[in-house]
Parts: C-alpha cells; sequence; structure tokens
C-alpha cells in the first residue's frame, strides 16, 4: 500500500483552486478573485484565500486553499476518535462556497481536504474528506437532476454504491436539526476516506474535485439571466439565514478552524454578504416559495426523477 504523498496533494489542490476560479471569472464576466496570502508563523502554516466580490453574477465567491500543522488536535476532530489525541496533524484543503445575486442561482458549497495525524514509533493516520451541495432558493427539477448526475459520475469509477452512500451521507450531514428541515437538495459528502490505500482515495476526492464545475456551471448559465423582483431577493435573504444558522452551529469545518486558531477571515468568508431573518415566518401555500419546502427541501432520488 503506497504511502501518503502529501506534496502531491497539495499540488493538486493548488491546481483545483486555479482551474475553479477561472472558471468562475468566465462565468461573472464583471469580475476577477482578490488573491489574500496569509501565514501563520512559526512553521505553523498558511493559505491563499481568494474572494470576488460585486460581481454582476456573484455578490461574493470564495475559494479558499489552506495548509495548516500543529501539535495536537481539536475536540471537534478526536471527540469520535481518540486515538487522535495526542499526535501533530497536517490538514490540506480547497474548500469553495457561492453566493449568487440572482435568486434563480443556487448558492453552492464544495470542499475537498486530506488530514494526516503522526506520533512518533507508530504508524500515521490519514485520510481524505470532502464532496459538494447545492442550495437553491427556487428549485428546477433539471437542476436538480443535472446535480445529482454530476454527483453520480464522480462515483462511479469507484464502486456502484458509492454515490448512493455519499448521497445519503451528504442528506443527513447538511440538516439543520432545530429547524428539522434540510440545507439543500444535497449532492455529496464523504469523511475518513483512505480505504483501497491512498491512491484510490486520492483519486476519488480528484474526481469529485473535478466535477463542481461541471456541475455547476451549466445550472448558473441557465438561471444567472432570469428576470426578477424584491419579493425573490427578500426570500434570498431570509432562505440565506438557514445557510448563516449551519455554517455556524453545525459545519465541521468551521468549528476545526476556528478551533485550530485558524484565520477567521478565510474561514467565515463562506457567510453571505447580505442576509435577513423573519419572525416565524412561512410562505403561503402554493406560492413559489412554499415549492422550495414542498418539492425540493425533501431527500429523494433526483436520478430516478430524470
Amino acid at each position: 500500500m503506497s504511502a501518503p504523498n502529501i506534496q502531491r496533494v497539495k499540488e493538486y489542490l493548488l491546481s483545483l483552486q486555479d482551474g475553479i476560479c477561472s472558471s468562475l471569472e468566465a462565468l461573472e464576466g464583471n469580475g476577477v478573485f482578490k488573491e489574500d496570502l496569509w501565514d501563520r508563523g512559526g512553521n505553523s502554516g498558511g493559505g491563499r484565500t481568494r474572494v470576488l466580490e460585486g460581481g454582476d453574477v456573484f455578490e461574493q465567491a470564495g475559494v479558499n486553499f489552506s495548509h495548516v500543522r500543529g501539535d495536537s488536535l481539536p475536540a471537534s476532530a478526536t471527540q469520535h476518535r481518540p486515538e487522535l489525541a495526542g499526535r501533530n496533524f497536517e490538514a490540506l484543503g480547497v474548500s469553495l462556497v457561492m453566493h449568487p445575486r440572482n435568486p434563480y442561482v443556487p448558492t453552492s458549497h464544495a470542499n475537498v481536504r486530506f488530514f494526516i495525524a503522526e506520533k512518533e514509533g507508530e504508524e500515521p493516520i490519514w485520510w481524505f474528506g470532502g464532496g459538494f451541495d447545492l442550495t437553491p432558493y427556487y428549485g428546477f427539477k433539471e437542476d436538480a437532476v443535472h446535480w445529482h448526475q454530476q454527483a453520480q459520475e464522480a462515483c462511479e469509477p469507484f464502486g456502484e454504491n458509492v454515490y448512493a452512500e455519499y448521497k445519503k451521507w451528504c442528506d443527513d450531514y447538511f440538516f439543520l436539526k432545530h429547524r428539522n428541515e434540510p440545507r439543500g437538495i444535497g449532492g455529496l459528502f464523504f469523511d475518513d476516506l483512505n480505504a483501497g490505500g491512498f491512491e484510490r482515495s486520492f483519486e476519488l476526492m480528484q474526481s469529485v474535485g473535478h466535477h463542481f464545475i461541471k456541475a455547476y456551471e451549466p445550472i448558473v448559465m441557465r438561471r444567472k439571466d432570469m428576470p426578477f423582483t424584491q419579493r425573490e431577493k427578500d426570500f434570498q435573504l431570509y432562505r440565506r439565514g438557514r445557510y448563516v444558522e449551519f455554517n455556524l452551529v453545525y459545519d465541521r469545518g468551521t468549528l476545526f478552524g476556528l478551533q485550530t486558531g485558524g484565520r477567521t477571515e478565510s474561514i467565515l468568508m463562506s457567510l453571505p454578504p447580505q442576509v435577513s431573518w423573519r419572525y416565524n415566518w412561512s410562505p403561503e401555500r402554493g406560492s413559489p416559495e412554499s415549492e422550495l419546502y414542498d418539492v425540493f427541501l425533501k431527500p429523494k432520488d433526483w436520478l430516478a426523477e430524470s
């Protein structure tokens, strides 16, 4: 079984960040990513944050690369894996969030990452994780089907049950327990991946990273020029509140970053630039807004819908 190659993972992640940013800038047409290089000092790593603000298509888009090191993992990482206690670690990843201007374009999130935890005299413990998910404000069946077709295609070379397993994991993970509702229409989520060895696991992670733009770009192209009114914008801002709630209450990446002393600006760039809450509000029955709840915020087999 091949040993983990951190340098290869890093080179891939930097290339992935470059490719995704180039594709998004081409979609945007009127905006570019600003790059912010940061270093935590003391050989504890750093990263490359890229943020696009105030575009015609994206109010805010962030694509982050980070490579951090530490002497011990935080409670969020060791709570369910006590064997990691007392080990130093390295964590590499690309994480991105798209907050579109047009309410008919869904918000989207993706992340691919690699962890390795080491202790002198013992075998390293390593794994890959990641996935991508879609958060529409106004649902379209063809978008949901396309998104999940790309998710299935990303998993297909790695076993007939991989997509179904990672889809369910995504549905279960991106769920707001205090609201009793999903964050969106799901996609893929996986963690603790090392079965089959480094090469096989690395290939799967790369496949997921490669398929994000293939999944998201056609949806943005279909929806970005649709006309909308203040009503749709207000609903988008309201639903963004759910996104904020999930990221600050449940998201493992947010918790891990903050608990390891990560760079706060880069961690919280996932939050939308504008958001609103309304007390005890619910959409009018039969309205386009209620369709999101009645049809799209219910886990289903979207491939069967095709």
